[in-house]
């Protein structure tokens, strides 16, 4: 099942409205500026550049009245639709760059990754099975960063212009989209 996600120019759901259940890397071909969405069904992830760069931020079913809570910095430029996943999860972690330094495999969640690894942050990872997101900080707060089946060779060039994040608590993107 495709998920269903529509944008509106202006907070609060007004303005002029665009539909959509698939990847759109410019939101600009539809809309002047996305102030708020509204995800029908599944889940996506909203980028505040186009062609998904920038903050991130992940919605599922629901109302998002206001970009800015969502931490955009202007407003919501491209989206990606996360597929639904069923089976394993499973990622590498590793301290440093290019899959050097320490490495991990996890299979579930992990709220905090210097409690559990004694890892103070996750440079690189090679995804193999499931849907991922990496937050900056523990308990799965702060920015956020979408990971689909794949290698990272370098994070830090992902998640920002000044390669200064750190991510530092990961989370599965179950089912339930």
């Amino acid at each position: 099942m495709m998920g269903k996600i529509i944008f509106y120019e202006d907070r609060n759901f007004q303005g002029r409205s665009y539909e959509t259940s698939s990847d759109c890397p410019d939101m600009t071909s539809y809309l002047s500026r996305c102030h708020s969405c509204r995800v029908e069904s599944g889940c996506f992830m909203v980028y505040d550049r186009s062609n998904f760069q920038g903050n991130q931020y992940f919605v599922r079913r629901g109302e998002y009245g206001d970009y800015a809570r969502m931490g955009m910095s202007d407003c919501i430029r491209s989206c990606r639709s996360i597929p639904m996943h069923r089976g394993q999860f499973r990622m590498r972690i590793y301290e440093k760059e290019n899959f050097g330094g320490q490495m991990h495999e996890m299979m579930d969640d992990c709220e905090n990754m210097m409690e559990r690894y004694r890892m103070s942050d996750c440079q690189s990872c090679n995804v193999t099975d499931g849907h991922w997101l990496m937050y900056e900080q523990p308990n799965y707060r702060g920015r956020m960063m979408y990971l689909r089946p794949g290698e990272y060779k370098s994070l830090r060039e992902m998640g920002d212009n000044t390669g200064n994040l750190r991510w530092q608590s990961m989370r599965r993107i179950m089912d339930s989209c």
